[in-house]
C-alpha cells in the first residue's frame, strides 16, 4: 500500500482516464456539429425552389442539358466542364434524373466527409492524440461551412471531385501507378491538376508522375474520339474552358487571368502578362511545396500546389477554390500568439463573404474583390511556413500569464485557461476579428426585422409606444422637451449633432488603440468586456425592435442630424438603405461611450484623466436624447449590457490583474513584451 500511495500511480491513471473520457465527449460533440451542419446544408438545398437551387445541375439534366441536347454538350446551358467529364456524366439515363436532387447533394456531402476523413489523416506526423481524435470532425465542419462546399452543393457542381482523387492518389491508395491513375482522372476533370505532375517527378515519385500525365491524355484523347466537335470546342476555340459558361473578368473568377480582367487590362497584353505571371507562380510554388513535401509536409505541398492551380487556370469559379481552405495545415509564426493568424485568415477568407472582411469603401475594391485569389497567392508564393526541422514548429515561444488575481467568489474565474497574458495580442489577428465582428454586428443589426425596416416598422413603432408609455410612468418622457429646448439654440444642436455623428466610433477605437500599445493585460480585460456588451446588444436588437423618437410619426420630434423624414413612404430615413434604424434597443451609442468611461476611470492615472473620460458618457447621453435618436430607457438598456459585459468578463477570466499591467516581464525579448521600452520587473497580482 506504502508502494501504491508513493507511486501516484492510480492517481495518474485516474487522471488519464477523466482526460480521455473529456477528449472522447469533445469528439463526438464535434461530430454533433459536423453532422448538424450536413444536414442544413442539405436541408437548405432541397427546402429551396427547383429552379433557384442545383442551377448548373440544370446544364444536365434541364430540357437543354447535356443528357438532351442531340448536338455539342456545349450548345447546352452554360456547360463548362471538359469533354472527358461529358464523356462520363452523359450516359446517364432519364431514370437516373428523378433521383438527382436527393442523390447529388447527399452524394456530395458524403464525398466532402470522405475528403475531411482523409486530409485528417494526412497531417504531418506526429500528432498529438487530441489531435488525431478531433481532427476529422473539425475538418469535415469546416468543410461544410466553406463558400466552395456551399456553392457545390448549391450549384450542382462537381468540384469536390478533383480535390478527393487528389488526397486519395497522394494518402490512400497503394502503388504509385494507382495514385497517378487517381491524379490524372483529376486532371482530366480540372487540367490545372496536371501542376502535380512536376510535384510528384520531383519528389521522387515518377512512375505517379508518369502515370499521371499518360492518364490525363488517354483520358482526353478518349473525350475527342468520342466528341470531337466539343473537344475543339474546348480545348482550341476556348483554350481550355475560357469564355464557357459566365464571363471571365467575373467577380466569382479568382484567377489571375480574371483580376487582370478586371483591373482594366485585355487583348494581346493581358494574355502575355498572365502567361508570365502565371510561370512565375507556378514555378515558385511547385518550389515551395517540393521543399514541404522533403519536409515530411506532404499535406501542405498539395495545398500549396492547388493554391498555385487556383492562381494560373485561366477561369476559377468559387467552387473550385476547395485549395485554399487545405493550406490552413501550414504552421506560421514564432510565437504562441502569432500561431492563429494565418489559419483564423484562412477560415474567414475561406468562409464569410468578402464584403465582410473588408470595408464597403472604394480604396479596398481592388483587395475586396481579389481577396481569395490573393490568399491564394500568399499561401502558394509568400507565406512562410515553418519546417518540422524548426524548434518553434512543435514548440512556439509561450506566453507570458500574469499572477491570477485573487476573485471574490470561489468558483471565478469559470475558465481557468483563460488567463491574462501579458504580451501583445496578434495586431493582424485583432484587426481581422475586429473587422468581422462589426460586419456581423452590422448583418445582426439588418436582420432584426427580417432584412429591411419596413418589415419590422410596425412592430418597431408598437414598442416605441410601449416605452414611451413606461417613461410616463416613470415621469422620465423627457426627449420631446430637450429636442425642442436644443433645436432653438443652434450652437447647441450643432455641438450634440457633431458630437453624435463623430465620437461614436472613434473614442472606442482610440482606447482600444491606446491600452493595445500601452497596456496589453488591460487591453484584453476591457476588448472581452466590449464584446460581451456588444453581443448581449445584438440580442436585444434581435428580441425587441425599436423605433427611435424620431421615427415616430405622431410624436413631433426634429432629427436633428438627418434632416426631415417622409414617413408617407414605408422607408424613411437617411440611413435606410445602410443599417437597420429600429436597432435602439439597447442603445450602443450610449453603451460604447459607458464603456470608454468606465475603462478610462479605472485605468488612466490621473484624476483629471478620470473626470474627462467620465464626461464623454454624460455628453454621449445628452446628444443621442438631444437629436431624437434614442429613449432615455434606451440609454438605461445600454448601462445594462455594458455592467453584464464587465460582470461576464469577470466570471470567465477573473478579476483584472492589479499593479503594473502594463510592464514588460523579464525575460521577454524586445517588441514582444507588454511594455517595449522597459525591463526586468514581472508583473505582480497585488499592490
Amino acid at each position: 500500500m506504502a508502494n501504491v500511495e508513493h507511486s501516484g500511480r492510480p492517481a495518474d491513471v485516474f487522471g488519464r482516464t477523466a482526460a480521455g473520457a473529456r477528449l472522447h465527449a469533445t469528439r463526438l460533440a464535434l461530430w454533433a456539429v459536423a453532422a448538424i451542419l450536413a444536414v442544413r446544408q442539405m436541408a437548405a438545398v432541397l427546402t429551396t425552389p427547383s429552379g433557384e437551387r442545383l442551377t448548373d445541375l440544370e446544364t444536365w439534366v434541364g430540357p437543354e442539358g447535356v443528357l438532351h441536347v442531340k448536338g455539342s454538350i456545349y450548345d447546352s446551358t452554360r456547360f463548362t466542364g471538359t469533354p472527358f467529364s461529358g464523356l462520363v456524366l452523359k450516359p446517364l439515363t432519364r431514370s437516373a434524373e428523378a433521383a438527382l436532387g436527393w442523390g447529388w447533394t447527399f452524394g456530395t456531402l458524403l464525398l466532402v466527409v470522405a475528403l475531411g476523413l482523409v486530409a485528417a489523416r494526412a497531417l504531418p506526423q506526429p500528432v498529438s492524440r487530441r489531435t488525431s481524435l478531433l481532427a476529422a470532425p473539425v475538418a469535415v465542419s469546416l468543410l461544410m461551412l466553406s463558400l466552395p462546399v456551399r456553392n457545390t452543393l448549391w450549384l450542382g457542381q462537381t468540384s469536390v471531385i478533383p480535390v478527393l482523387l487528389v488526397l486519395l492518389g497522394c494518402f490512400t491508395v497503394r502503388g504509385e501507378r494507382a495514385s497517378g491513375l487517381c491524379t490524372g482522372l483529376a486532371a482530366a476533370l480540372q487540367p490545372t491538376v496536371l501542376l502535380f505532375v512536376p510535384l510528384l517527378w520531383f519528389t521522387g515519385r515518377r512512375r505517379a508522375a508518369l502515370t499521371t500525365a499518360g492518364t490525363f491524355a488517354a483520358c482526353t484523347a478518349l473525350a475527342w474520339a468520342a466528341l470531337p466537335h466539343d473537344s475543339r470546342t474546348y480545348w482550341v476555340h476556348h483554350m481550355a474552358g475560357v469564355g464557357l459558361g459566365g464571363k471571365a473578368d467575373a467577380l466569382a473568377n479568382q484567377s489571375l487571368h480574371g483580376a487582370l480582367l478586371r483591373f482594366g487590362l485585355s487583348g494581346s497584353s493581358e494574355i502575355a502578362l498572365f502567361l508570365l505571371l502565371g510561370a512565375g507562380v507556378a514555378s515558385l510554388a511547385l518550389r515551395r511545396a517540393v521543399r514541404y513535401a522533403h519536409d515530411g509536409q506532404l499535406l501542405l505541398a498539395v495545398a500549396v500546389t492547388g493554391c498555385a492551380a487556383v492562381a494560373v487556370s485561366p477561369t476559377t469559379w468559387q467552387h473550385q477554390l476547395l485549395w485554399v481552405l487545405l493550406a490552413v495545415v501550414g504552421r506560421v509564426g514564432r510565437r504562441a500568439s502569432d500561431r492563429y493568424v494565418w489559419p483564423v485568415a484562412v477560415v474567414l477568407v475561406t468562409t464569410l463573404p468578402a464584403q465582410m472582411m473588408l470595408p464597403h469603401m472604394p480604396v479596398v475594391y481592388p483587395l475586396r474583390d481579389n481577396l481569395v485569389l490573393l490568399a491564394a497567392l500568399a499561401a502558394a508564393t509568400a507565406v512562410p511556413f515553418l519546417s518540422r526541422t524548426s524548434p518553434y514548429y512543435r514548440s512556439p515561444i509561450p506566453a507570458q500569464y500574469a499572477p491570477q488575481a485573487p476573485a471574490r467568489f470561489r468558483r471565478v474565474p469559470l475558465l481557468p485557461f483563460l488567463r491574462r497574458v501579458l504580451t501583445r495580442p496578434n495586431l493582424l489577428l485583432e484587426l481581422l476579428l475586429l473587422r468581422v465582428t462589426y460586419a456581423a454586428y452590422q448583418q445582426v443589426r439588418l436582420a432584426a426585422t427580417g432584412g429591411s425596416n419596413s418589415g419590422g416598422r410596425a412592430t418597431a413603432e408598437r414598442h416605441g409606444h410601449l416605452v414611451l408609455e413606461a417613461e410616463r410612468f416613470l415621469h422620465i418622457d423627457i426627449e420631446h422637451a430637450v429636442n425642442h429646448a436644443v433645436v432653438k439654440a443652434d450652437w447647441l444642436r450643432d455641438f450634440f449633432d457633431f458630437y453624435y455623428e463623430s465620437f461614436h466610433f472613434v473614442v472606442p477605437l482610440t482606447v482600444l488603440g491606446v491600452l493595445y500599445w500601452r497596456r496589453p493585460v488591460d487591453y484584453r480585460w476591457a476588448r472581452a468586456s466590449l464584446g460581451f456588451a456588444t453581443l448581449l446588444a445584438l440580442i436585444g436588437f434581435w428580441l425587441f425592435p425599436l423605433a427611435p423618437p424620431r421615427l415616430m410619426p405622431t410624436l413631433g420630434i426634429i432629427d436633428t442630424v438627418h434632416g426631415v423624414q417622409d414617413f408617407s413612404k414605408p422607408d424613411y430615413g437617411t440611413l435606410t438603405a445602410l443599417t437597420n434604424q429600429y436597432a435602439a434597443m439597447p442603445s450602443l451609442h450610449f453603451g460604447w461611450s459607458l464603456w470608454c468611461g468606465v475603462v478610462i476611470a479605472v485605468i488612466a492615472p490621473r484624476w483629471w484623466m478620470k473626470a474627462l473620460g467620465l464626461l464623454h458618457p454624460l455628453f454621449t447621453v445628452s446628444a443621442i436624447v438631444a437629436t431624437g435618436n434614442h429613449w432615455v430607457l434606451d440609454a438605461v438598456g445600454g448601462a445594462v449590457v455594458v455592467s453584464a459585459g464587465f460582470a461576464l468578463s469577470y466570471a470567465f477570466q477573473g478579476p483584472r490583474p492589479r499593479g503594473r499591467a502594463g510592464i514588460r516581464p523579464a525575460g521577454v525579448e524586445a517588441g514582444t513584451g507588454a511594455g517595449a521600452g522597459e525591463s526586468g520587473r514581472v508583473t505582480v497580482a497585488g499592490r
